[in-house]
């Protein structure tokens, strides 16, 4: 019966944003995209089907472009800290990899790397 159905809710980081956002703002919204896609991303690392890889490559891929637009050096390393958490749940250790090195701040990147050891290869 379709008539009940509803529509499936969609996904956080496909969402549009509306006007410009501020730095709290946008490390707010990553932040909501990190832990929405945690359980999608704990998926994609194990052997489940390429829609939810291809999902959690959305919500990684837009977390990383609002991230890059956010001006305050400490608030995008922590933005930054949260997407490589998440591709670390996906096994995705090379955008980890990645990530990690643009990460400035040198307490938030060896927390990284006492998290990840992987990473610091």
């Amino acid at each position: 019966m379709k008539w009940f159905a509803r529509p499936a809710p969609a996904d956080i980081w496909d969402e549009p944003i509306q006007g410009p956002i501020g730095d709290i703002e946008a490390a707010d919204r990553i932040r909501n995209i990190c832990q929405a896609a945690r359980a999608i991303a704990e998926a994609a690392g194990s052997s489940a089907p390429t829609g939810t890889r291809g999902r959690y490559e959305r919500a990684a891929r837009v977390a990383m472009e609002i991230a890059m637009k956010i001006s305050d050096d400490l608030m995008r390393d922590d933005a930054v800290r949260r997407i490589v958490d998440l591709c670390m749940k996906a096994d995705d250790i090379k955008t980890a990899q990645i990530l990690s090195r643009a990460i400035q701040a040198g307490w938030i990147r060896e927390a990284v790397q006492q998290d990840y050891p992987v990473l610091s290869q």
